[in-house]
């Protein structure tokens, strides 16, 4: 197909948006280890994560068979308000690196949360208020989640409580004002608010907060408060359905032209957006209906995927959460003050990690300010501001797009562009400073760390 009919922005119209999510284990062989209950280390049963979770989800969860599952019309119709997306060819990146390889991404940064987030808060704020509950407690890091179920528990007459890692509270002001617009009540973690908060301020003094740490404090405050839940916004497997709209989407746009990728690219924290990215076409290859190479890009300072261990950890620091299967630094790992919030998290996906463990993806990690030199390189050429998690994927998308100009060869790149880094306006004046400063754990400390893994029989 020629070059020219293809559009710099690919639109999907309403009739074409994903009428159901892909459930990615359904195609696994290897199916996703169960969580386990920390006490008992057995596997978690739905009646005790429901204590924990909403019903509905708790069934999502567990759910290793059913290959689709239906989206409520609640929430098509709050889908309508910003989805679909644009998948949009970086002709303008293509020539300035001048590259044979054809380069794709797939915008989620217009709406208000500014990221792809709000595909999963609006489906867990729906089957919160399904069940009749009060409201819902949640961690954030960046402040895109936190802002995104904001919205979501608004639009549902929901209250929410927000545990923001303490470094991104005070680095991103304006996010956490946005999500107190949408009536969301905003602690920075560790706080004093909580026992577990307490707990780690007095083992970690002066600590900027984690989101192993975040998550320990929402999961008190859910259990401890009649009628409210816990949600999260990545690593559990409900919210790795949830986002596969992204990757259905983004299918369906390359089918209209008849485009197959090469290389898929997604930044990589606790998973969800490069779970929602790559399902479609990972669920090919598992198949054996196609090949792709998929490339998760984490942060240096964070390096679960590259430099951890698969086994069971906690998913928080506070130790009260289940046991999950995934690569990990360990749980009392609190990674460095770096400016991708939303990717400092221990731990990765259960489903991402069985996946990477097979061989079916691969990992890289990358420092933070080659991160914001890509970032700056593809704001100048392309015109959209992206979020530092974002920009993980676009140093990545750059390096391969290199190394087919490099080898003659033309390659076809997708990477996920998760949102927009309008609220991260501290990390590019601290790059643009010389302040930033690319802090990598040495070996010693991660072993430290991994040393603290709980002994699984």
């Amino acid at each position: 197909m020629s070059v020219k009919n293809i559009p710099y922005k690919i639109y999907l119209d309403e009739s074409e948006m994903p009428k159901a999510w892909y459930n990615l284990r359904s195609d696994m062989k290897n199916k996703p280890a169960p969580l386990l209950n920390p006490g008992t280390h057995k596997p978690m049963r739905a009646e005790e994560l429901e204590q924990v979770f909403c019903s509905e989800l708790v069934k999502q969860e567990l759910d290793n068979d059913t290959r689709y599952f239906s989206i409520p019309g609640e929430i098509l119709d709050y889908y309508h308000t910003f989805r679909p997306s644009p998948l949009c060819r970086a002709y303008n990146l293509e020539k300035y690196l001048d590259t044979p390889a054809e380069i794709y991404y797939k915008f989620e940064g217009n709406n208000t949360s500014g990221s792809h987030k709000l595909n999963s808060a609006i489906a867990q704020a729906y089957y919160a208020k399904k069940q009749g509950l009060k409201g819902v407690t949640t961690e954030t890091g960046a402040g895109q989640w936190g802002t995104a179920l904001s919205m979501a528990c608004a639009y549902f007459g929901l209250d929410c409580k927000v545990f923001m890692v303490k470094v991104s509270y005070e680095q991103k002001p304006f996010r956490r004002e946005v999500m107190k617009v949408y009536g969301a009540d905003v602690t920075p973690s560790p706080s004093e608010t909580t026992n577990v908060g307490r707990k780690i301020l007095a083992e970690h003094p002066g600590t900027t907060g984690s989101l192993g740490c975040a998550i320990s404090e929402a999961v008190e405050t859910a259990v401890s408060n009649e009628g409210y839940r816990y949600v999260l916004g990545s690593v559990l497997n409900q919210v790795l359905l949830h986002q596969s709209v992204i990757g259905l989407e983004t299918k369906t746009a390359l089918d209209k032209y008849g485009i197959k990728p090469d290389i898929i690219i997604g930044c990589a924290g606790g998973g969800s957006n490069l779970g929602g990215l790559i399902a479609p076409f990972m669920g090919e290859k598992l198949r054996g209906e196609a090949d792709y190479r998929f490339i998760a890009v984490e942060p240096a300072s964070c390096p679960s995927l590259t430099r951890g261990v698969y086994a069971y950890d906690f998913c928080d620091t506070g130790m009260v959460c289940p046991l999950a299967k995934m690569y990990t630094l360990g749980s009392d790992f609190i990674p460095a003050p770096n400016h991708a919030g939303g990717l400092r998290y221990h731990g990765m996906s259960s489903i991402l990690s069985q996946l990477y463990d097979d061989g079916y993806m691969e990992a890289v990690s990358v420092p933070q300010t080659a991160v914001f030199e890509a970032a700056e390189q593809f704001a100048r050429v392309e015109g959209i501001l992206p979020a530092p998690e974002s920009s993980h994927a676009i140093r990545a998308a750059i390096n391969e797009a290199v190394r087919c100009r490099e080898t003659g060869e033309k390659k076809t790149i997708v990477f996920g562009l998760t949102g927009t880094g309008y609220f991260d306006m501290v990390a590019y004046e601290k790059y643009h400073d010389g302040k930033m400063d690319d802090y990598i754990p040495s070996d010693e400390e991660l072993k430290k760390y991994i040393a603290k893994l709980p002994k699984i029989d």
